[in-house]
């Protein structure tokens, strides 16, 4: 064991443990994974313990670390407090909001809905922050939720267990199997969704998170020909329009897309549950209230879309046309 334990260390301990990976915790503390390893190694060393199991989908906190995180949380989430305190006795004029959502909802679920907020709050301004890190699911047990330090509200994927945060169950996002029309005119529709076999997929990233798509998507490509996979909706999206194969998306994307058509629907591929947390001390902020009812309005809103209930501009139904069938949902 070192002499001396250099206590910054820990923020970069901290930043591990939320994030799961090198990788994640540079992009949170914007320095580079080379910096991270050396202050973790620095920490371990100090404390004369190893504190992560490194392996290839990340790194996992050991026994000792896990009992340094339960000892850290408490202490991280008050000093996080603090700086929240002392601005919530400030002057709500021109105040700024931050609100974490992933890309998909970011765009399709809140921008629309932002001329009616600075209708009604026109004293606040809202930073949308777009990354994933601050909205999948919490990585390890014992971790802050979701890496809310510098966010008023977040939608995570799913439930929070851990941490001083306030959670509410908004909506579900629902994914279904989509195909362009060139690629089901060459090869058709799956005859049933979940076996995909003499299929060319497009897949999900391999580091994503087991949550239900990610999970049917795993089983249903076997015996699949996988051409590529992304952790992108967006990457995904656009190789199914050039053809390249089936992919699974969320319904307010691929319902939405005139070039894409679903043949398979969510009561198959899953959904992902939308969660709303925000920090406990922080709630009884005005302007934090206002986020959070902004983002329970936006997904009430939007829920037909993002259920899947919608009517979709393509839809699998034998026939190699752009038609909407006539059953479909209005």
């Amino acid at each position: 064991m070192s002499a001396g334990l250099n206590w910054d260390d820990l923020r970069f301990f901290l930043a591990v443990a939320e994030a799961g990976s090198l990788s994640a915790a540079s992009s949170l503390l914007k320095v580079n994974t080379t910096t991270v390893l050396r202050r973790v190694a620095s920490l371990e060393d100090a404390l004369g313990a190893r504190l992560f199991d490194r392996s290839r989908s990340g790194y996992r906190l050991t026994p000792r670390g896990e009992r340094l995180l339960s000892q850290l949380a408490p202490v991280d989430q008050r000093l996080s407090a603090l700086a929240r305190d002392f601005v919530a006795d400030d002057s709500e004029a021109d105040a700024v909001v931050r609100v974490a959502a992933g890309d998909v909802l970011a765009a399709r679920v809140l921008a629309p809905q932002l001329p009616v907020f600075r209708e009604e709050h026109p004293e606040l301004r809202l930073e949308i922050v777009a990354d994933p890190n601050l909205t999948g699911p919490a990585p390890s047990a014992g971790a802050p939720a979701g890496s809310l330090k510098d966010i008023d509200v977040a939608i995570r994927f799913a439930r929070p267990t851990q941490g001083n945060v306030i959670v509410r169950k908004v909506g579900d996002m629902a994914y279904g199997l989509y195909a362009s029309q060139a690629y089901t005119a060459v090869r058709g529709a799956p005859a049933e969704p979940g076996r995909l076999e003499g299929h060319q997929v497009i897949g999900f990233g391999l580091s994503e998170s087991p949550l239900a798509p990610v999970w049917w998507m795993s089983r249903a490509e076997q015996g699949a020909s996988v051409i590529m996979r992304s952790n992108a909706v967006a990457v995904r999206a656009e190789a199914a329009r050039q053809g390249l194969g089936l992919t699974a998306l969320p319904c307010i994307v691929g319902d939405e897309d005139p070039l894409l058509m679903r043949v398979g629907d969510p009561e198959d591929v899953g959904a992902l549950e939308l969660w709303l947390v925000t920090h406990n001390d922080s709630a009884h902020v005005g302007r934090v209230r206002d986020a959070m009812d902004f983002v329970v309005n936006c997904a009430k809103t939007a829920k037909s879309q993002l259920s899947g209930s919608s009517a979709p501009i393509n839809v699998a139904t034998g026939a190699n046309d752009d038609s909407r069938p006539a059953s479909a949902a209005e």
